[in-house]
């Protein structure tokens, strides 16, 4: 079993498409902002706060861990989702020029009945955005098949 950064225990079979962590502090790729987010990041880790979040996609589901710790070692709040194959509407990427039209950032959003996510993917292209999606969708039709 392999263990990942998420904390998720795969089931038997199972295996990791990938696991995405989410950027929780900078808003944008824009190098300032992700300066500015480091910051907001650093102070937070000195006064002991730190929060982690993660989109895992394996072969057989999609689930989202978000983890916040305080006075450096509490566990404070674990969220563990998963999604519905049933409840997702759509899936997707988008680009948004951050600086003037030089720092692109991709975006992976889900929408589903109840919410919608987005996640920034660090340092991806298009092609890297695409890939995502792909996984994404063929891990939600792949449980959509296994629940029919």
């Amino acid at each position: 079993m392999s263990e990942l950064k998420s904390g998720l225990i795969l089931e038997d079979g199972e295996s990791v498409v990938m696991e995405i962590e989410a950027e929780l502090w900078a808003t944008s790729s824009n190098p300032i902002m992700r300066a500015l987010g480091a910051v907001r990041k650093f102070i937070a880790k000195i006064c002991g706060h730190r929060e982690r979040g993660f989109l895992v996609i394996t072969n057989r589901r999609v689930v989202e861990v978000k983890n916040i710790i305080a006075c450096y070692c509490f566990n404070v709040s674990s969220t563990v989702k998963y999604l519905l194959p049933s409840s997702v509407k759509e899936v997707g990427y988008r680009k948004m020029a951050t600086c003037g039209c030089f720092c692109p950032a991709y975006y992976l959003y889900y929408e589903s009945f109840t919410q919608t996510t987005e996640v920034m993917l660090n340092g991806s292209d298009a092609k890297e955005a695409q890939k995502t999606v792909d996984a994404f969708y063929r891990a939600i039709a792949a449980a959509q098949v296994g629940n029919a």
